[in-house]
């Protein structure tokens, strides 16, 4: 009874799932998909940026005046150059 009930349990949670859950390959975008992407996805990128140019040794804060400050200039240069891929355009606004 208890396998059923653990079964069920996590039918349910399952079944839960976002129904527009979209996959993202970050390594294929181009600023041109990322520009025209929903207000979600471009958080969702954003942010990502943010932790991955950060790196391991950095400490896990969000800066807001600086991560707006970088999330106008990554907009600004993918608007420039929309057949890059935002990892190229990453690299050439964020990278050290």
């Amino acid at each position: 009874m208890k396998i059923a009930c653990a079964l069920l349990t996590v039918a349910a949670i399952l079944s839960a799932a976002p129904a527009q859950a979209v996959v993202l390959d970050l390594s294929t975008m181009s600023c041109k998909q990322f520009v025209e992407s929903g207000p979600d996805e471009i958080k969702m990128v954003l942010t990502w940026m943010d932790g991955w140019y950060k790196g391991d040794s950095d400490d896990a804060i969000i800066d807001t005046e600086v991560f707006v400050e970088n999330a106008k200039k990554f907009g600004t240069y993918c608007a420039a150059h929309p057949t890059i891929s935002i990892v190229t355009a990453a690299e050439k606004v964020l990278g050290n």
